[in-house]
């Protein structure tokens, strides 16, 4: 991935601007979590409301350190062995470390560390974790290509990140820390 691409992505993010970019089954739109006017911004793209909550991706999980603190040594490995990976996990925020306009109405918080290569640039070079959301409207499928995503958001979009997608065929598979339990299963 050329470093301009990154570069200029991650100042948007930083100005509080809405990208999108590819992820490993489809496009994703990203914005800074702890920005409330982009994450607005973001969700009113998607016309999604804030109480289904959103998506955290991270390159590393010292990204997410503070959120895995309360974990115990079984679920950190649980963790470690889908990590990194397509594997989405909701974790629990005792401490609320994570704001309500991400969690929406949960307890948890959805979060992913990525082996996607762009991903996992793009939030190393901002420095932390990003929303990751799927790039559509609620009421359309989510985007498998650049082009989609154009045709969807255009110059609604402070920037879209050229790339190619991962190897799945739809999102990441979600899963529940606390009971293990598949909320979602991926499509490969």
């Amino acid at each position: 991935m050329a470093t301009q691409h990154i570069r200029r992505a991650v100042t948007c993010l930083h100005k509080g601007g809405v990208i999108a970019y590819p992820t490993e089954g489809v496009w994703g739109l990203g914005c800074d979590p702890y920005h409330a006017a982009a994450v607005e911004r973001l969700l009113q793209l998607k016309q999604r409301p804030v109480e289904k909550g959103l998506i955290l991706v991270a390159a590393t999980m010292k990204q997410i350190a503070p959120l895995l603190s309360p974990l115990s040594a079984a679920q950190l490995l649980l963790l470690k062995q889908s990590w990194p990976g397509p594997v989405t996990w909701l974790l629990p925020d005792p401490d609320q470390l994570v704001p309500v306009w991400i969690k929406g109405q949960f307890t948890t918080v959805a979060v992913r560390v990525s082996a996607h290569p762009i991903v996992v640039q793009l939030c190393r070079a901002f420095g932390g974790p990003l929303v990751s959301t799927s790039a559509n409207p609620a009421s359309l499928s989510p985007a498998t290509n650049q082009l989609r995503v154009l045709t969807m958001f255009g110059s609604r979009l402070d920037y879209v990140v050229p790339g190619k997608l991962g190897g799945l065929l739809g999102p990441t598979k979600i899963c529940d820390l606390n009971s293990t339990d598949v909320i979602r299963k991926a499509k490969r």
